[in-house]
């Protein structure tokens, strides 16, 4: 399953919490066949077959074939000075 740095989770839930819907979680997916690219939103709840990822207050909702791909792999997240979040995936440790 994906696993979530600590800065990840705490940025992931700072994002999801400026949303009104208590549900709320990151949403990544993929409509790449390769899965080598993704996309990330905040949405207000999964879809049915969606994988949730819960870490330190922080939901992550994965599309099936970002689940597969992301399944033995780490989120780090970061913010830059203008505010800009950037994640990465890597592998884990």
């Amino acid at each position: 399953m994906l696993t979530l740095t600590e800065n990840a989770s705490t940025i992931v839930k700072t994002l999801t919490d400026q949303s009104p819907d208590e549900t709320a979680g990151l949403r990544i997916s993929s409509s790449n066949p390769d899965a080598t690219a993704f996309a990330a939103a905040v949405t207000p709840e999964p879809e049915a077959s969606d994988q949730v990822v819960e870490s330190g207050g922080a939901r992550i909702f994965l599309e099936t074939q970002a689940a597969e791909v992301l399944d033995d792999k780490v989120l780090d997240a970061q913010v830059d000075d203008q505010g800009a979040v950037s994640f990465a995936i890597g592998a884990v440790a």
